[in-house]
């Protein structure tokens, strides 16, 4: 798997990295270790986790199969703080107490003395942003953060947190996918900008795209899923079966499938470094791999690009 620069950073990730959402939930350890062996074996680097996920069990689930099953060396290891994970004084949000503590708890559950890239999970609009960056900063000092990345963050909330810290944030984890392209607006150009990596997640149009939707709800989706079923439901619009049916299409004529047309189109936009991507087993994954050898031909990917597209106002407009 083809190696990328995270940003203007010289850390160096996979360009795919996997997604464990699912993983102490939906996805149990037996299929949680088939999926690393699987990813690492395909040259994969970066694994994505957060501190919220499944109520921790996600991180200990990883936790356990770092040194056991795989070398920790051979990953770069990424979580992420800020999320609610209780009520009490440190549970959740951006202050310097929250944040440090939930550092401290993701290096427990993960059994490790450090992360690669610890991520900012949201803005946070009741913590001065200083509070937050000088935080960020004293975790970088204290050798328990290698590099800092922000999840979810509009394009000034980006260009604010650059802007501060010029050198600190190297990526951002933004939802980017053929039926998700509102980052294009303001995100993008501010990524571009401050030299910041995009990390799209939900590069499947939270698994629209594959296409198994489209005359229903199969028993064992997401979409059937209790926890699942409305961050699916989202993107089940008439303008995205129209997205569908055109990736469908395009998949049938380059004889792959619509999971390798779709990744390969996010995979390969300008300043996208890693799609992250989830799979509830072994077998899903590997069809998410296999769209690693996959370039989509200029005329595909401009018809993609015109299926898609979305109207760019005053004053984005003007930014082309």
């Amino acid at each position: 798997m083809e190696q990328r620069r995270l940003g203007r950073s010289g850390l160096r990730v996979s360009r795919m990295a996997l997604g464990t959402m699912t993983w102490g939930q939906d996805t149990d350890a037996d299929e949680a270790a088939s999926q690393l062996v699987a990813f690492l074996d395909a040259g994969g680097t970066l694994v994505d986790t957060a501190d919220v996920n499944a109520d921790g069990e996600g991180e200990r689930l990883l936790g356990t199969l770092l040194g056991e099953l795989v070398p920790r060396e051979n990953l770069v290891v990424a979580t992420k703080a800020v999320a609610r994970r209780d009520d009490s004084p440190f549970g959740g949000g951006a202050s310097r107490g929250a944040l440090l503590s939930a550092l401290d708890g993701s290096l427990r559950r993960l059994g490790v003395d450090h992360v690669d890239l610890w991520q900012l999970h949201a803005w946070d609009p009741e913590v001065p942003i200083e509070e937050t960056l000088g935080a960020v900063e004293a975790a970088v000092h204290s050798g328990k953060v290698r590099y800092v990345g922000v999840s979810n963050y509009t394009g000034w909330q980006l260009a604010t947190a650059c802007t501060l810290r010029p050198a600190a944030i190297v990526s951002t984890q933004v939802e980017y996918s053929l039926l998700e392209r509102g980052i294009e607006r303001e995100v993008v150009p501010a990524a571009d900008h401050h030299g910041v990596g995009l990390l799209p997640w939900a590069p499947l149009g939270r698994g629209v795209l594959t296409g198994k939707y489209r005359s229903g709800t199969p028993a064992d989706s997401r979409g059937a899923s209790p926890h699942f079923a409305p961050y699916v439901e989202q993107h089940r619009t008439e303008r995205a079966a129209r997205i569908v049916q055109a990736v469908m299409t395009a998949a049938d004529g380059l004889g792959t499938s619509p999971i390798a047309v779709a990744l390969a189109w996010v995979r390969d936009r300008p300043g996208v470094v890693a799609p992250v991507v989830g799979a509830r087993n072994a077998a899903q994954l590997a069809g998410s791999l296999a769209s690693e050898g996959l370039v989509l031909p200029p005329a595909i990917r401009a018809a993609l690009d015109d299926v898609s597209d979305i109207e760019l106002g005053y004053p984005e407009r003007r930014l082309g």
